[in-house]
């Protein structure tokens, strides 16, 4: 019987990092993936990554390490000057967030190419967990294997959670969370039900009701009956997932333009109503834009109100069978496929935005086996583990009004910097004194954030609950907590630091606890490796002068 020295559940950024630091290590390592494509949201059409694309800072760092190496990767692949730009932006602290971008076929060619380099150590097997029994524990808290969909059981030392959703952290008993927090649990200001969203709102008079004038007729398409609550209160909602959509208007990689084409499958019109309303009432609309190579697009879902982001539809993704995820899977992406073509096409749009959607087109190198669009969503928020340390507003905020100061006290074991304004999309839209009203959106909003050293005790569980269990992915944080947290390269970070914690873990033939690391040898280990820990070194946002 084979046992793998790690086991890394999940087709992340922080799988791939954590299987490749540890094949690099000498471990013997098992990825599981339950996606098809290795890569997380990165070849899902997340290219226009968040580095150095805010304008009162630079984040770009904190890179070092795996998530540094995977951008050098990426820049050989496209050559012509971008390596030496990329070195020349490293070396010389520079801003120049074109320089981090990519299109999600080449990040997918590059990984899969990077795995396959370490393949006499990583095996990798393609299914998801078993939705039932699927991790087997011994009475001391130590997880002894997991079985899979497809029925295969595994072995092994260390477990890593790397997906999005905590699938593994659920089914080996860890206490999880999802969804919002109340402002008191955890004493966080932007917690809970947000009294006031001002970002991205409906902020012309559109009615909100099926037939005109008659709430008896029903809330159009999008819209909850669900009430705006009390500020502050917790409840289960997830911020928002969308598509990270690619576009073209270039002829020669466009599969068709949107515009004057047929109206895809399961195209109802009613569906848009909210958003031809809105537009007729003069109500902010958007043009797509290029980001990444190649002249494509990255459609984030919040560009304007009214954009691709999935608000209220996706609350129950984190415990849903794998059966409802995939009907909500198919729901949003027939709903996006729609929004699309109805930004292209229907008169209701102004004609100057119209013609610009119409012009764009899907990629014909992208995704071609799901007919060129993204496979899977954008998983913001899901899963989160509750351990003895919890990243919350607090541990992003600073405690000094001086933005020269260092804002001490940090984390005393930090493992890779979360350089972000807390961020989460808004969760649902509700009706608020009649009106359609966008509810949760949190970034920046006056906050005076800080990066933050994110701690090793973040990524460990309590003791009581497993022993042998790492999570890169769903660290232990609030929900605001978590919004700063969650950025892929963070992710490539997390899963290096964890790989190495795992080694450490398994040093010498003996295996101890998780908990027990010890962090000035893996602190040693991450410097040596080039990963960035201590927040001292990253610069710090500015704010405007009040």
């Amino acid at each position: 019987m084979a046992i793998y020295d790690l086991v890394v559940y999940g087709s992340t950024s922080a799988a791939v990092a954590a299987s490749i630091q540890a094949a690099r290590l000498g471990r013997s390592v098992l990825l599981v993936s339950p996606h098809a494509h290795i890569g997380g949201i990165q070849v899902e059409g997340l290219g226009g990554s968040d580095i150095d694309n805010q304008p009162e800072f630079q984040n770009s760092t904190t890179l070092g390490g795996l998530n540094l190496e995977l951008h050098e990767r990426i820049s050989r692949n496209y050559g012509n000057g971008r390596p030496e730009r990329l070195r020349k932006t490293v070396a010389e602290r520079l801003r120049d967030p074109d320089v981090w971008r990519f299109e999600s076929c080449v990040a997918e060619a590059v990984i899969a190419a990077w795995l396959a380099e370490h393949a006499t150590n990583i095996t990798i097997v393609k299914s998801a967990l078993a939705e039932q029994n699927a991790v087997q524990k011994s009475g001391r808290g130590t997880v002894e294997a997991i079985t899979l969909v497809s029925g295969q059981t595994f072995h092994g030392r260390v477990f890593l959670e790397a997906s999005y959703e905590g699938d593994l952290l659920a089914a080996a008993g860890v206490t999880t969370t999802h969804g919002r927090e109340a402002r008191s649990v955890y004493n966080e200001s932007l917690a809970g039900v947000r009294g006031h969203t001002p970002y991205r709102q409906i902020d012309v008079p559109v009615d909100p009701y099926v037939e005109a004038g008659n709430p008896a007729s029903g809330l159009l398409y999008g819209i909850s009956f669900e009430p705006l609550g009390s500020p502050g209160e917790g409840d289960k909602h997830l911020q928002s997932f969308s598509f990270r959509v690619l576009l073209t208007d270039d002829p020669a990689n466009r599969v068709a333009p949107l515009g004057g084409s047929p109206q895809p499958a399961g195209y109802v019109p009613e569906r848009y109503e909210l958003h031809r309303r809105f537009l007729r009432a003069g109500g902010f609309m958007y043009a797509p834009t290029i980001k990444v190579p190649r002249r494509k697009t990255d459609l984030i879902g919040s560009e304007a109100p009214l954009a691709t982001d999935l608000l209220g539809l996706n609350d129950e993704w984190p415990t849903a069978t794998y059966a409802r995820r995939a009907e909500i899977l198919d729901e949003a992406t027939t709903f996006t496929r729609g929004l699309l073509w109805f930004f292209a096409n229907d008169e209701a749009v102004p004609e100057t935005y119209r013609s610009q959607w119409a012009a764009f087109g899907y990629c014909l190198d992208e995704f071609p086996d799901n007919n060129h669009f993204p496979r899977q969503l954008y998983v913001r928020d899901a899963r989160r583990m509750v351990s003895d340390y919890i990243i919350t507003e607090h541990t992003a905020t600073q405690d000094s009004s001086d933005s020269s100061d260092t804002h001490t006290p940090q984390v005393d074991d930090p493992v890779a910097i979360a350089y972000w304004p807390t961020d989460t999309h808004s969760v649902r839209r509700i009706l608020r004194d009649g009106q359609p009203h966008n509810e949760g959106f949190i970034f920046k909003d006056g906050h005076r954030w800080r990066p933050f050293g994110i701690a090793y005790r973040a990524l460990v569980p309590r003791r009581a609950e497993a022993t042998n269990l790492l999570s890169a992915t769903c660290p232990s944080a609030s929900h605001v907590g978590y919004g700063a947290v969650r950025l892929e390269h963070q992710f490539y970070a997390l899963g290096q630091a964890c790989a190495n914690a795992a080694d450490l873990a398994l040093m010498n033939g003996e295996t101890i606890v998780v908990q027990d690391v010890p962090y000035a040898a893996l602190r040693a280990r991450l410097e040596e490796q080039g990963v960035v820990v201590d927040v001292r070194s990253v610069g710090l946002p500015t704010f405007p002068e009040k």
